[in-house]
C-alpha cells in the first residue's frame, strides 16, 4: 500500500512540474487579459472568483426559527430555537429574504444574522411546500442584495457556489459544478431540481446556489446521502426559474397560485411502462382530461405519455406541474407524447386555477390535492400534489381507499361527496400488505 501511494505521490509531483510552464503562460496571458477565461489578481499572483462572489457574500444570511417551548412555567414558554438554516437577500430595499420552508416550518417568531454582527427580527410573509420555498422581511439598512439571474441559461458542467451555515459554522462557501439539471425523482412534487457536488451540509438548506460571477441561481433545499448523514457531492436547488414566481406570488397575494391545463397526470413507472409497451421509464401519464379544458381541445387523450414539455425532457408528473405551475395563463406550451407507440405533439394553453375543491371526472377525481381512479381492489391514488392537504396527510401513490369516516366508498362519486364535505375526515387505507389510518384535512 505504502509503495501505491509513494508511486501516486510521484506522478502527481511529475504532472505539476509538467503544469508550471502551461500555469506560467495562463497567468501571463490573464495579466495582459483580465477578463480571460479565468479570472487572474496579478497584485496576489493567483486565480480567484472573489472578486466576483464577494459581492454576494454580505447578502447570505443565517436564519433562526423559534417556536413554542414545553416548559412548565410561564418562564420556559417563551420561544425557543428550533431550527436554523440560511437565507438569500434577494430585495434590499424591503429586505426580502428567501430560504426553505422546511427551515421556517413549525415557527412563531424568526431571526435573521447578517454577516456584519447586525440581528433582526424576521415577519414570515409566506411559504409554498411544494417547492419548499419561504419568504421573510425584515427593516434594516445598508443591505446588500444578490442578483437573480435566469436557470434556464445554465449548463452542466458550469461552475456553481454554495453558500450557507452549514453544522453550526459561520458562513462558509463551497464549490462545485453543476452535476445535471431537471432533477427529479422524489415523488409527485414540482421538481425540476438543479444537482451539484459542491459540498452542502445541515444549515445549507435555503441558501443560495451561486454561479462563478456571484449571481443567484437556486436555492439549496436538500442532499442525497448514502445512509450516513453527511455529504455524498449530490445535493439539489431549486433553480431561479421556479423562486422568482413563487417569490412574486407570494408578495403579491400571499400565496401561490397554479395554472392548469386540465390534464390529469401520474407518474410513468417500470410497471406501466410494460403496460403500455414502451421501452421508456421516464415520462407523465395522461390519467384523465377534464371536458371543455385546453388539454381536451389540445386533442390530449387518457393513456397518452408526455415525454417532452418546452422542449426539456420530462422525468415524471412533476416535471410538467414545475412547468405549467409558473405559467401565467394564457401561456401556450409545447408538449411531445407517445400514443401507441407513435410520438405526436400539442399545444396546451394554461388556464387559471381552479377553485373547485373536488373535480369529478369519468374516470377520475382530484381531491384535496389527491388524485384517485377505480382499481380492481378499490379506489387508488395515482398522484399526490406536493403542498397539498394530502401530501401533509402522508397520503402516497399507489394507496387504495377503502372507507372515510367509518363508511365504505364504492366508486369514485362516493368518494368525491365525501371528501366535498368540510373539516378534517379519517381515511382507511390499504398500503401495500398494510391498513392504515390517514387524517385528511380540508
Amino acid at each position: 500500500m505504502r509503495r501505491s501511494t509513494n508511486r501516486a505521490h510521484g506522478l502527481s509531483i511529475l504532472a505539476l512540474v509538467a503544469a508550471v510552464p502551461l500555469l506560467a503562460a495562463t497567468a501571463a496571458a490573464a495579466q495582459s487579459n483580465p477578463q480571460g477565461p479565468i479570472p487572474y489578481d496579478a497584485r496576489r499572483g493567483v486565480f480567484t472568483f472573489a472578486s466576483g462572489l464577494e459581492q454576494a457574500l454580505p447578502a447570505v444570511v443565517q436564519v433562526t426559527t423559534l417556536g413554542q417551548s414545553e416548559g412548565p412555567s410561564s418562564g420556559e414558554n417563551e420561544p425557543r430555537p428550533i431550527s436554523s438554516g440560511s437565507g438569500a437577500i434577494i430585495d434590499a430595499r424591503e429586505g426580502i429574504v428567501v430560504t426553505n420552508n422546511h427551515v421556517v416550518e413549525g415557527g412563531r417568531k424568526y431571526t435573521v444574522d447578517l454577516t456584519d454582527g447586525r440581528i433582526f427580527d424576521a415577519v414570515l410573509i409566506g411559504t409554498d411546500k411544494a417547492t419548499d420555498l419561504a419568504v421573510l422581511k425584515f427593516d434594516a439598512t445598508g443591505l446588500s442584495e444578490i442578483e437573480v439571474v435566469d436557470s434556464d441559461q445554465l449548463r452542466t458542467g458550469d461552475l456553481a457556489f454554495a453558500v450557507g451555515y452549514p453544522l453550526g459554522l459561520d458562513q462558509t462557501l463551497t464549490m462545485g459544478v453543476i452535476s445535471g439539471l431537471g432533477r427529479s425523482g422524489m415523488g409527485d412534487r414540482i421538481e425540476d431540481y438543479i444537482q451539484t457536488d459542491a459540498a452542502v451540509n445541515s444549515g445549507n438548506s435555503g441558501g443560495p446556489l451561486l454561479d462563478s460571477r456571484g449571481r443567484l441561481i437556486g436555492i439549496n433545499t436538500s442532499i442525497l446521502s448514502g445512509g450516513g448523514g453527511g455529504n455524498d457531492g449530490i445535493a439539489f436547488a431549486v433553480p431561479s426559474r421556479i423562486l422568482l414566481y413563487v417569490v412574486n406570488q407570494l408578495r403579491t397575494v400571499g400565496e401561490v397560485k397554479r395554472g392548469s391545463t386540465g390534464a390529469i397526470l401520474g407518474s410513468l413507472n417500470a410497471e406501466r411502462s410494460r403496460e403500455f409497451g414502451l421501452g421508456i421509464v421516464r415520462g407523465a401519464v395522461v390519467e384523465n382530461v377534464a371536458p371543455g379544458s385546453s388539454a381536451e381541445a389540445a386533442g390530449l387523450k387518457r393513456g397518452d405519455v408526455v415525454t417532452r414539455i418546452q422542449n426539456r425532457p420530462v422525468s415524471n408528473a412533476g416535471t410538467v406541474a414545475a412547468t405549467i405551475g409558473i405559467a401565467e395563463p394564457g401561456t401556450r406550451v409545447e408538449v411531445v407524447y407517445l400514443r401507441e407507440g407513435r410520438e405526436g405533439r400539442a399545444t396546451l394553453t394554461v388556464e387559471a386555477p381552479q377553485d373547485r375543491s373536488v373535480v369529478l371526472g369519468s374516470e377520475v377525481v382530484i381531491a384535496r390535492g389527491l388524485s384517485a381512479r377505480a382499481a380492481a381492489d378499490g379506489l387508488q391514488v395515482f398522484a399526490v400534489e406536493g403542498g397539498s392537504p394530502a401530501a401533509g396527510a402522508g397520503l402516497q401513490a399507489g394507496d387504495v381507499i377503502r372507507a372515510i369516516d367509518d363508511a365504505a366508498v364504492a366508486d369514485l362519486t362516493g368518494l368525491a361527496t365525501a371528501l366535498g364535505s368540510a373539516g378534517e375526515h379519517r381515511l382507511s387505507v390499504r398500503r401495500g400488505d398494510e391498513d392504515v389510518t390517514v387524517a385528511l384535512g380540508g
